[in-house]
């Protein structure tokens, strides 16, 4: 297997939207991002408007082309809001983009430079999973807000208590979850942390494969996803029919205190899938002792499981847009390294509802 790449982090996530204002307004009333800077007509990019909000190491920018003739348009007409690029900080852009283009990668948009008063950075792309990029991005030169063209706009979220970005979960089309996994391999050195097959993930109607590949670190952690066959259409499915091709599904942010993230989530108008009662009549037979109130987790519809390392807390979002495509889960780990396989039925039957409702299943 190839030498891992030396990408750093997570530097930012970017979501094409049809109004990032309207977009930035959401995440930081409903999700308690601040607002940290801006670019656009006023700042000298009179053909996009981009808003940048941060929650701990979190960074989401929302950007919306501002004319018809963009070619960002298309995007936008064929996913809907949805995430466009993956951006990973590292230091060295132009022998990070070479070296993944001599694995295999297509390129997307080569090395170039970006300056303005506060230094220069270096930044270049390449494609992965249907119309997703993955950025690449050098700061070494440069001290401003975000990055050249943005300008400080600080407007103050009520923090919630995400911290991080916990994984990325892509679905791919039927039989494409391997192509991307060895893309993930060969291209980013990337390993298989853990696997799940139609047999771990199904209910009485759907089913659904799901691989997850992540760095050396484990600080970056891509579960991808792809249909299996069964009685009714797969949520997999559904999201491909909606995003017209592979994408990502749901963005899982870390918090250390579920309960209270939740809680100001719920507060703040968030809508999160409905878990069974008869979920609950069981779940702690099979996890045990955990330190969190089981009366609230219940009263939340928090899902729980464990592993040889400790135990998980989490809880998943409706769709944040129309389409029935991204959605967010909320991630709280004590020890705990999976993602939750002892939940996969009660949360596959949740999203079945959902589904049914929409006249979809």
């Amino acid at each position: 297997m190839e030498k891992s790449l030396p990408v750093k982090r997570i530097h930012h996530i970017e979501f094409l939207v049809g109004n990032a204002l309207q977009a930035a307004f959401f995440y930081r009333k409903a999700l308690g991002f601040d607002q940290i800077a801006y670019l656009g007509p006023e700042t000298g990019y009179p053909d996009c408007a981009s808003y940048v909000l941060q929650q701990g190491r979190i960074r989401f920018v929302f950007s919306t082309p501002l004319h018809h003739e963009d070619p960002r348009n298309v995007f936008l007409l064929l996913h809907g809001d949805s995430v466009k690029d993956i951006c990973f900080e590292v230091d060295d852009v132009e022998e990070i983009y070479q070296e993944s283009i001599r694995r295999g990668a297509p390129s997307a948009r080569k090395p170039f430079k970006m300056h303005d008063e506060n230094g220069t950075i270096r930044k270049a792309a390449i494609r992965t999973y249907g119309d997703v990029i993955h950025s690449f991005v050098s700061l070494q030169e440069y001290d401003g807000p975000f990055l050249p063209g943005y300008r400080d706009e600080l407007r103050k979220g009520i923090d919630v208590g995400f911290t991080r970005i916990d994984h990325v979960v892509a679905n791919a089309e039927d039989r494409q979850m391997d192509r991307w996994c060895d893309y993930y391999k060969y291209v980013f050195g990337f390993h298989q942390f853990v696997s799940y097959d139609d047999k771990d993930i199904s209910t009485e109607f759907t089913a659904l494969r799901s691989k997850v590949m992540a760095n050396d670190r484990r600080n970056i952690k891509f579960p991808i996803n792809e249909p299996a066959s069964g009685k009714r259409k797969s949520q997999i499915q559904e999201y491909i029919d909606f995003n017209y091709s592979a994408g990502v599904q749901h963005i899982a942010l870390y918090t250390p205190d579920i309960l209270t993230t939740v809680s100001n989530l719920r507060d703040n108008g968030v809508r999160f899938l409905n878990i069974p009662d008869t979920y609950y009549q069981t779940v702690w037979d099979r996890v045990g002792k955990i330190k969190e109130d089981r009366e609230l987790i219940r009263k939340f519809n928090i899902l729980v499981d464990r592993d040889e390392n400790g135990y998980l807390l989490q809880i998943f979002t409706k769709p944040v847009q129309d389409r029935p495509t991204l959605f967010l889960e909320v991630i709280q780990r004590a020890g705990c390294e999976s993602f939750g396989k002892g939940n996969f039925k009660a949360l596959f039957e949740s999203i079945e509802l959902e589904q049914r409702n929409r006249g979809n299943l």
